[in-house]
C-alpha cells in the first residue's frame, strides 16, 4: 500500500492495541506520514512496536477496559505531545466464537468489556484535550460482524462503538470533532503473539470458529479476507483532511459485506 509521507504533519494521535494487528498497521503508518503516536496496549509487546517506529512514538502500557487506564493513557500523549488530534479506537476483539446458547454469563460480559468498553472509555477521556483544541478526529473500530453467527455478544459490543460513533458525531460536530468509524470484515493477520483467549480450543469450538470463516468469507462479495494494510489504508484516511467533510458514519471495509 502506499503511504503519503507528510499526511500528518505536525499531528498527534493515539491508537489503542497497537501492538499488533491492525492497530499496529496503522501506528507505524501515521509515524510514516509525519504524525507523533502514543501506541497504547495492556501488552508490553507494545515497547517492540515503539522501538520500530522510533523517535517520534511513545509506548503506554494501559488496560482500556478502565476509565483510570483510558484517562492515563491520553494524559501521557498530553505530557510527551502537548494534546491529541487523532484518536484510533482499536481495542476489541472476538474472545470466543460459539452460538448465543452456549455462551456463559461471564463469557458475554468479558466479550462486552472487551469490545465496547475501551472506545466508550477512550472518547470520555480524550474529548476534554480535543474541546481545548478546538477540534480533532476520533476513529472507531467497529466490525460487521454486526451482522454474523457465533458471535452475539461481540456483535452487541460493534453495535454500542457504532452508535457512539453516530451520537458523539452530533453532540460535537460544532467544536470542530469530527467522529468516524470504520467496520473492517475478516481480516488476515499474523498469529498472535497473546491470543485473546488463552485456552487451547476443542473440537467442537474449532467448528464453531470454521463456521465464522465460512459465513464471513460467503458474505463478502469478494469472498476473501482483508489485509491489514487493506484496513489501515481506509482508517488512515478518514483520520486525514481529504475526509474533513466526513462524519458520524462507520465505513463497511469488508470486500462488500455491509454488515
Amino acid at each position: 500500500m502506499n503511504s503519503f509521507p507528510h499526511r500528518f504533519a505536525g499531528r498527534s494521535a493515539i491508537v489503542t492495541g497497537a501492538a499488533q494487528g491492525i492497530g499496529r498497521e496503522v501506528a507505524l503508518r501515521l509515524v510514516r506520514e509525519g504524525a507523533r503516536v502514543a501506541l497504547v496496549d495492556r501488552s508490553a509487546l507494545v515497547e517492540e512496536v515503539r522501538q520500530e517506529a522510533g523517535e517520534h512514538a511513545i509506548a503506554v502500557v494501559a488496560d482500556l477496559e478502565t476509565h483510570e487506564g483510558a484517562t492515563a493513557a491520553v494524559r501521557h500523549a498530553r505530557e510527551a505531545f502537548g494534546g491529541v488530534d487523532i484518536l484510533i479506537n482499536n481495542v476489541g476483539g472476538t474472545i470466543w466464537m460459539r452460538p448465543y446458547a452456549e455462551y456463559g454469563e461471564a463469557q458475554i460480559e468479558a466479550e462486552i468489556r472487551r469490545s465496547l468498553f475501551p472506545t466508550l472509555w477512550c472518547c470520555h477521556a480524550v474529548l476534554p484535550a480535543m474541546l481545548q483544541a478546538g477540534g480533532g478526529v476520533i476513529v472507531n473500530l467497529s466490525s460487521v460482524a454486526t451482522r454474523g453467527i457465533n458471535r452475539v455478544p461481540y456483535a452487541a459490543a460493534k453495535g454500542g462503538v457504532n452508535a457512539i460513533t453516530a451520537c458523539l458525531a452530533m453532540e460535537y460536530a460544532e467544536h470542530g470533532i469530527r467522529v468516524v468509524g470504520v467496520a473492517p470484515g475478516g481480516t488476515e493477520a499474523p498469529p498472535r503473539r497473546i491470543p485473546r483467549n488463552a485456552a487451547e480450543p476443542t473440537a467442537q469450538e474449532t467448528m464453531w470458529m470454521q463456521q465464522v470463516v465460512a459465513q464471513t468469507k460467503a458474505s463478502s462479495l469478494m469472498h476473501r479476507y482483508g489485509t491489514t494494510a487493506e484496513q489501515a489504508a481506509a482508517i488512515l484516511f478518514l483520520a486525514s483532511d481529504e475526509a474533513s467533510y466526513v462524519t458520524g458514519v462507520t465505513l463497511p471495509v469488508a470486500g462488500g459485506d455491509l454488515g
